[in-house]
């Protein structure tokens, strides 16, 4: 999947469920979850030492569009691709992992909340980027002041969003999708809730299409 055919699967998506998984086991039944519960985007994050194993389930998976969060250095960049990752996020802007990305082809997505990191972004060709933590960096209100002289930006905000609030962010007109947490809190995943996963994402899809 290209680069263009990505940004337009996250964007149709609306919603990317940042997941922190500990143990591989919960990855195929989690995955077939979201999957059944209307989702078709999965950001898993590089916190554990089984999120690459979980990786290659999902990917193995092979019916939602994947991402690897939390990539922070080259090493983790080849071992995201070589798991199946098809797109790359990382919390801030880094300009090795912007160029090793583009030389293998792969979408990535650096987390920018500054106009000197959005510049540094455009400098790059990225177009779409992460905002986090959005609700510490001011939300909605910020991501209004930084569309303004940067109207060919988009925006993925992550961190605090949630259920009831993202229909606020999803109406702007800047904004892609939302990463969240809510509906693929760990604790469910640990607990393997995930009758009660598949109801937040329910939820939270049923609220967007309203």
């Amino acid at each position: 999947m290209d680069d263009n055919n990505i940004e337009l699967a996250l964007t149709n998506s609306k919603i990317i469920p940042v997941i922190v998984i500990d143990d591989e086991k919960k990855a195929l039944p989690l995955a077939e979850t979201l999957f059944n519960s209307g989702i078709t985007c999965a950001e898993i994050t590089l916190r554990t030492n089984k999120a690459i194993k979980s990786l290659q389930i999902f990917s193995q998976f092979n019916k939602l569009t994947l991402g690897a969060g939390t990539v922070t250095n080259i090493e983790q960049l080849h071992n995201a691709i070589n798991a199946g990752a098809k797109f790359i996020v990382s919390p801030g802007f880094d300009e090795a992992l912007a160029i090793e990305s583009f030389n293998n082809n792969i979408k990535y997505i650096p987390g920018c909340v500054t106009p000197t990191e959005i510049q540094k972004a455009i400098n790059h060709s990225i177009n779409l980027l992460k905002f986090f933590p959005s609700e510490s960096f001011g939300g909605i209100k910020t991501l209004k002041a930084l569309s303004a002289p940067y109207s060919n930006i988009s925006f993925i905000p992550t961190g605090g969003i949630k259920i009831n609030n993202i229909n606020k962010y999803l109406n702007l007109d800047c904004v892609s999708a939302c990463g969240m947490s809510e509906v693929v809190d760990r604790r469910l995943i640990a607990n393997s809730d995930f009758d009660v996963i598949s109801q937040l994402c329910k939820k939270v899809v049923n609220k967007i299409t309203i």
